[in-house]
């Protein structure tokens, strides 16, 4: 595909994702978002041919005018959108795939100096919400979602969204996905939770426990107590029966 059937192609995928854009005039001039994609096709074409100071010049006088810096090494697939745009950050080892969503303050980044692939693959359709950051060699899958202001540091399945700091799956095939481990959020405080976990289940068998024990207490004064009156019952059953005893009143 040349270059102006591509720019043709960038424009409509943007009259399908945005309901804001209302002409070609309004997309053409006033997307930086496009203007940024448009740009690092001629910085990447640079970088591969070895012009790599004047890519990277290029791309920083890119960023300067539209708010998005895209690495020259970077590989952009077809068709992505970077919607309003300002502070997206992609790394130069990332891969984006055809059809992502890109919205602003994203970052697309390494954990380190780790040599080699160290930035995210971001599969076909993935979509991205604003000021997530998907840090080190990940890859998001195929018409995944992340929610925005989540930290995304290991894979996603494909159709999942994940949402969270760090993030997890909450959505995996267009089903809920429950948590029931807390291991599995992966989080800096989970072992913390994890142990208040097991001490409010210690606690409520000892619980259990007691309560039980103090039941038992209860009901065994109550037990002699029926077992007394059976008695009284019985000796004024016997001293009626006998014909020598005098009732109450009697012989006054």
């Amino acid at each position: 595909m040349n270059f102006f059937a591509s720019i043709r192609e960038d424009v409509r995928c943007v009259f399908e994702r945005d309901p804001a854009a209302t002409s070609w005039a309004m997309v053409l001039m006033c997307y930086p978002g496009l203007h940024a994609v448009w740009a690092h096709r001629i910085h990447h074409w640079l970088w591969c041919r070895n012009f790599k100071l004047l890519a990277r010049w290029m791309s920083q006088v890119t960023r300067f005018w539209t708010g998005i810096e895209i690495h020259p090494g970077a590989l952009i697939g077809r068709r992505l959108f970077i919607d309003h745009g300002m502070g997206v950050v992609i790394g130069e080892t990332a891969i984006v795939g055809d059809d992502v969503t890109i919205y602003q303050g994203v970052t697309l980044g390494g954990t380190g100096k780790d040599e080699g692939k160290r930035h995210p693959t971001l599969r076909n359709g993935v979509f991205v919400g604003n000021n997530a950051n998907i840090l080190g060699n990940i890859t998001i899958g195929e018409n995944s979602r992340v929610g925005a202001g989540s930290v995304v540091v290991r894979d996603v399945p494909p159709d999942s969204t994940v949402v969270g700091v760090p993030a997890h799956v909450v959505y995996q095939g267009g089903k809920r996905v429950l948590i029931t481990d807390p291991h599995d959020v992966s989080d800096p405080l989970s072992d913390v939770i994890i142990a208040l976990a097991d001490e409010v289940k210690r606690l409520k068998t000892r619980l259990e426990k007691l309560d039980g024990e103090f039941q038992t207490a209860r009901q065994e004064p109550a037990s002699a107590f029926t077992v007394e009156q059976e008695e009284s019952a019985q000796y004024r059953t016997e001293q009626t029966l006998r014909v020598d005893s005098v009732s109450m009143g009697e012989g006054i």
